[in-house]
């Protein structure tokens, strides 16, 4: 397992680490058995999520992808689904933004309540406008979802990378805090909100992003 999970009182951290943590289909499984299980918790919940290293997450396993074209495919789909999940997902969630979010990485981020980065290192950037792979509907929607238009716009259209400070100015990230910190920083965040009534906050979030996530392909029943 690459993805392993821990729990702080009532918050949830899960622990991503698998190198460079890449997209595909093994790790988006693990993560979609890792939100089953935690939608399965009756009671107070919060989520905090962290990579390792120098990575939170480095986007989609291209070199893998070269080797078995096949699984692009069922990849994206995985992807696009945990978004809206995240979207949706009824506890709050931070994500800790240990190192580099890149691609998909930075969309996943993207997808959390709370966003906490790394102040010392690492970069938040979307690059496909640097390496021809355009987003799609479903990605578009999920990262507008969360994050001001203005970053949206400059991160899609630019291929910017951002450092905590500048992602900080823009809204890309809602905190900073130094590596020895950021972890902590984020079940700070996390802790206050994980008694509040989830059915009000899965409530809330449908409202909020409930169109994201349905483009996204995730619609659950009420």
């Amino acid at each position: 397992m690459t993805l392993e999970m821990d729990q702080r009182g009532a918050v949830a951290i899960l622990r991503w680490n698998d190198g460079e943590n890449r997209v595909n289909v093994d790790s988006m499984t693990e993560w979609h058995a890792a939100l089953d299980q935690l939608e399965a918790v009756d009671g107070p919940l919060a989520l905090v999520a962290i990579g390792a290293g120098k990575y939170f997450s480095n986007g989609l396993d291209l070199d893998r992808f070269a080797a078995d074209p096949e699984e692009v495919g069922p990849t994206i789909h995985l992807l696009h689904l945990l978004l809206g999940r995240l979207l949706l997902f009824p506890a709050y969630c931070v994500a800790a933004i240990n190192g580099h979010a890149f691609a998909a990485g930075a969309m996943i981020s993207a997808c959390f309540d709370a966003r906490v980065m790394r102040s010392d290192r690492g970069y938040w950037c979307l690059p496909e406008v640097d390496i021809s792979l355009p987003l799609d509907e479903g990605l578009t929607a999920a990262v507008s979802a969360r994050l001001p238009a203005e970053a949206v716009q400059d991160a899609m259209l630019t291929g910017r990378r951002y450092g905590a400070e500048d992602a900080m100015a823009l809204g890309i990230v809602t905190d900073t805090a130094d590596d020895a910190r950021v972890l902590d920083t984020a079940i700070a965040l996390a802790e206050p909100i994980a008694g509040k009534d989830r059915r009000v906050i899965a409530e809330h979030k449908r409202l909020l992003f409930g169109d994201a996530a349905r483009v996204c392909g995730y619609d659950p029943p009420r």
